[in-house]
């Protein structure tokens, strides 16, 4: 399956778009992906509690197919187009780690993300580089459980 994440932030910054989600839904915080801080004692609780296993241990390759349905090419959040099965650069050495492509912030599985009702130091937290819309997580779901 091959999906364009870059198509849903296009369509996060139109103005019609933008107006509809303000005036729905959206107008009580921003939804992003969630990371996980240095504050991390690696106990490995948040692991097992992600549905679409975008969470990894420290140093540990990462793949979009992992956990997931997905097959073949996929386009990552920054553009780029990957194979679904490729192992890819840990995004860190020392602790657990939270992939934005693959995290939907638990929508469409749960009421709360997961990582952070179970984690025992509140580190899993919202990462203000990767906000997106309701939306783009929904359709990422969708994309990641096809």
């Amino acid at each position: 399956m091959h999906y364009d994440f870059n198509h849903e932030k296009r369509m996060s910054t139109s103005p019609n778009l933008t107006s509809f989600l303000i005036n729905k839904t959206f107008i009580n915080r921003n939804l992003m992906a969630l990371k996980i801080t240095e504050e991390c004692i690696n106990c490995g609780a948040c692991e097992p509690e992600c549905p679409n296993h975008a969470i990894y241990e420290g140093g540990i390759e990462w793949s979009v197919a992992d956990g997931t349905t997905v097959t073949g090419s996929y386009v990552l959040l920054d553009g780029s187009v990957v194979d679904a099965s490729a192992r890819l650069t840990p995004l860190s050495s020392d602790t657990y780690y939270i992939v934005p492509n693959k995290c939907t912030e638990c929508q469409g599985f749960h009421e709360e993300p997961q990582c952070s009702s179970v984690c025992p130091v509140d580190c899993c937290v919202l990462d203000p580089e990767h906000q997106e819309v309701i939306d783009a997580l929904i359709a990422r779901k969708e994309a990641l459980h096809a």
